[in-house]
């Protein structure tokens, strides 16, 4: 729990701002029956708004779309959004829980959560479209390069396909390297109205507009397990913004999975169904590729502590920013538009945010 007070302290301290600035909190996470109750009352804050919304790792994403429809309705002036986490040390995945409703079909009989739902969907999403392991690895690898820039990643040492074949498999047809990392960790976002923008020290990056849905909760009910609600809340969040695919200087996609990745840029309209390891073939999301995906290193290289959707907002706002320029060709150079997308869940949640530099 000490990583999200952490987080929000060094997040306000960056903006110039001060836990008595907060009239809204929001986090998520399984550390407290109620963690904004518990949050709010150990940094000793009152706020007015509260928003505990859990949808797994893209509540963070939704959480930014509320804050903004908050301060835009004029409840909120200066909202604190953190997440932390620290399953890693107290061996916290995969603890066994309780099966509540339509779980009681899947987990009684051994299938292994959340690995073996995404396994399930890989395993269609090959069969159906004849992608191969190879064209999965490819996500992962160039996670990794993207990684290799980012003194904080877990993992920086290249590997190649052949690597990530080569690794032990955990649930078929997925590889140890194509699953997110197991980590501890923490992040927070601030998210100030236009009027604090002149008390806020780094430049503000702006919400252009946010969407977010669920087409179901377990994977035994998941409608089609070759698309995401992303094919909902992508185009949605870009018809807000009057944005098209082609003005997006670059991508963060939640990537828990290798095969997360391919089943979110095809819902989000980025490419045809089975069309997704193509797409990312090449080195095009890449270091000095076309589009650059998931600058960090992402959940696969970077960090993974449980819910990862913070991290998402973080990176895409720090390239908005500008904050990279000089740091080994990290920066994507003349960023200006963002679209970042939280999957949470098994598939389970979608949510989607464009983000502009202002």
């Amino acid at each position: 729990m000490s990583q999200q007070p952490l987080a929000g302290r060094a997040a306000l301290a960056e903006a110039g701002l001060t836990l008595g600035d907060v009239d809204g909190l929001f986090t998520a996470g399984h550390w407290s029956w109620a963690p904004a109750l518990s949050l709010a009352e150990y940094l000793g804050i009152r706020p007015d708004h509260l928003d505990g919304t859990n949808i797994g790792g893209s509540s963070f994403e939704a959480h930014l779309g509320h804050a903004a429809a908050a301060v835009e309705a004029g409840l909120v002036d200066v909202a604190l959004i953190t997440y932390g986490s620290t399953q890693r040390s107290d061996r916290a995945r995969g603890r066994p829980r309780p099966a509540t409703l339509s779980e009681q079909y899947e987990v009684p009989f051994g299938l292994p959560q959340p690995v073996g739902a995404y396994a399930l969907a890989a395993s269609r999403y090959l069969h159906e479209y004849g992608v191969t392991s190879e064209e999965l690895a490819e996500v992962a690898v160039s996670a990794r390069r993207w990684a290799a820039l980012n003194p904080r990643a877990y993992h920086r040492d290249p590997i190649t396909v052949d690597d990530v074949l080569a690794s032990p498999l955990i649930a078929e047809p997925l590889h140890k390297l194509d699953c997110c990392l197991v980590t501890d960790g923490g992040g927070a976002v601030v998210v100030a109205a236009e009027d604090r923008w002149p008390d806020v020290s780094t430049r503000p990056v702006i919400v252009e507009g946010h969407a977010e849905n669920t087409t179901h909760a377990s994977i035994s009910r998941m409608p089609d397990l070759t698309v995401t609600g992303a094919a909902r809340t992508g185009p949605l969040a870009l018809r807000r913004t009057r944005v098209r695919h082609e003005d997006l200087d670059l991508l963060a996609v939640y990537d828990s999975f290798t095969i997360t990745v391919l089943l979110t840029l095809e819902s989000l309209g980025f490419c045809k169904p089975g069309e997704g390891g193509r797409f990312v073939a090449d080195g095009r999301t890449a270091p000095g590729g076309e589009l650059p995906m998931n600058t960090n290193g992402g959940g696969l290289s970077y960090t993974h502590p449980g819910m990862y959707g913070i991290f998402l907002l973080i990176e895409a706002t720090r390239q908005l920013r500008h904050d990279f320029r000089g740091t080994s060709g990290r920066q994507v150079e003349g960023a200006e538009l963002a679209l970042v997308h939280g999957t949470g869940g098994v598939l389970s949640s979608s949510s989607t945010v464009v983000l502009s530099r202002s």
